[in-house]
């Protein structure tokens, strides 16, 4: 079968980019669209800072007037050199399940690849921070998916792998319920350790947000910069003053404070955990969309949210194996449970397969092993 690939450049080929997964989902009650506003982000070089240097563009593939995939091609080459091969990307894709189109796409990423000068990409992979829309979901397709990951129909996976896709990676997401006391012996450990005088803990100051994002910042880039599992340092990017401030002002309407740990050891910012309500729930609810009607809505969300997704955290190195992850992680679950208790579950995506020391911690912690994505590797040669 003859398909065009068409490069989306107008309003309505962006709108049949946000429309088409509605067709592909229509007998998937679990899945949930992400917000329109936040994916366009992705899109946007004044939104992005990967633009900055690298390359994005997104693409329908359509038989006669249908289209029956999407699908977007990214590299950056400074960043892709830590990537040994130097690998670009291939991310947000949606298509029907028919082989031969799967195969288009990917013969149409390879040669895209081939031309910027390439020998392999990945995917499903996303042009910014892996925190988000990173990864195809292999494992538990009974449950909605939580903010910032992706849910796909499970005939995703054996199409991708049908291309020649090698697995590259799995990434797995924990769950934790509200209800589930936190083991007896964690409690005893993270009141010993908050109990010495050099170590102190508290929730973000909301009167105080760039003070205390900067903080987060700066442990966050030398947790991530050094890490126990050195290959993960080559996927590291460093988190901009700039890209930090944004997150801030798009998540400070919907913030639980007890939710955002800091761990302070002599008074320096030391540990910290950062989790969010799931907008998944206002996305379930709107479609996709976020209009100024949906305002009040929003603003009501943090009386009634079931979810909380743990967004990202990090250790300074020189403070690594004292506890302070436990800590911020305990603390945050006995007041934000407080603060919030219409909260059913946490969860927390994107522990390696490989960080088995991560594995343990949570286990400890009364976190159960819950979703997996997995990214793959195309070679072009």
């Amino acid at each position: 079968m003859a398909y065009r690939i068409k490069k989306i450049e107008s309003q309505k080929e962006i709108d049949l980019f946000h429309d088409f997964p509605f067709s592909i989902y229509k007998n998937h009650p679990n899945w949930i669209p992400p917000l329109r506003f936040e994916v366009e982000n992705v899109f946007n070089p004044e939104k992005n800072t990967f633009f900055d240097g690298g390359v994005c563009e997104r693409y329908l593939i359509c038989s006669d007037d249908a289209v029956v995939a999407r699908f977007a091609l990214m590299n950056h080459p400074e960043k892709d050199s830590k990537l040994s091969p130097r690998m670009g990307g291939l991310g947000f894709v949606e298509m029907i399940d028919d082989q031969s189109v799967a195969d288009e796409m990917i013969q149409f990423a390879k040669e895209w690849h081939q031309e910027h000068g390439y020998e392999a990409f990945r995917g499903p992979i996303n042009f910014g921070q892996n925190m988000n829309y990173w990864g195809l979901l292999v494992e538990n397709f009974d449950e909605p998916p939580i903010y910032g990951m992706f849910y796909h129909p499970p005939y995703y996976q054996k199409l991708i792998e049908n291309t020649g896709a090698v697995k590259l990676d799995d990434h797995w997401s924990y769950k934790r319920s509200f209800t589930e006391p936190i083991p007896d012996r964690m409690v005893r450990i993270t009141d010993r350790i908050e109990s010495r005088a050099d170590v102190t803990t508290r929730p973000i100051d909301m009167q105080n947000l760039e003070r205390d994002a900067e903080y987060i910042r700066s442990i966050y880039n030398q947790a991530w910069q050094h890490q126990d599992i050195s290959e993960r340092e080559d996927e590291f990017t460093e988190l901009t003053r700039e890209a930090t401030r944004q997150m801030v002002q798009d998540l400070k309407k919907i913030m639980i404070p007890e939710s955002i740990q800091l761990a302070f050891v002599n008074g320096e910012p030391a540990s910290f955990s950062v989790s969010i309500p799931d907008l998944n729930e206002i996305s379930a609810e709107t479609g996709g969309k976020l209009r100024w009607w949906h305002l009040p809505k929003l603003l009501r969300f943090k009386k009634r949210v079931k979810h909380l997704r743990t967004m990202v955290f990090g250790t300074l190195p020189k403070y690594r194996k004292l506890g302070l992850e436990a800590l911020v992680f305990v603390r945050g679950i006995q007041m934000t449970h407080k603060a919030a208790p219409t909260l059913e579950y946490l969860e927390g995506g994107w522990v390696s397969e490989k960080n088995w020391l991560m594995q343990r911690s949570l286990e400890a912690l009364g976190c159960v092993h819950h979703k997996t994505h997995r990214t793959y590797r195309w070679d072009i040669n």
